[in-house]
């Protein structure tokens, strides 16, 4: 997990990464992410694997990542999520806005 100081003065912005297994591709995983990410004001990226995982990664407030991090674990209505396991950011910077990468 990373750290730096965020917009507003004391308040944490962190980069973090998950793993997501179980039924996560074709159920609109993906979309969903982006949407609940948005609603939280993180900035970041989702794709899917080619192992039939789905790769989260989100930068913003600390309370806003733990946030998603929760929602992860149940997803979208079709998904069935039976992992989440955090993994190390890579070293790209986060985009502006929460993107779908393919």
């Amino acid at each position: 997990m990373s750290q730096v100081n965020g917009p507003e003065e004391g308040e944490t912005e962190v980069g973090r990464a998950f793993r997501v297994r179980g039924r996560v591709q074709g159920v609109g995983f993906r979309w969903w992410t982006r949407r609940e990410a948005e609603r939280l004001g993180l900035r970041g990226r989702v794709r899917n694997l080619p192992d039939g995982d789905v790769w989260v990664e989100a930068t913003g407030p600390q309370v806003a990542v733990e946030g998603l991090a929760r929602r992860l674990r149940h997803g979208p209505p079709a998904a069935v999520v039976t992992e989440v396991r955090e993994a190390e950011p890579t070293k790209l910077p986060p985009p502006v806005g929460f993107v779908i990468d393919v």
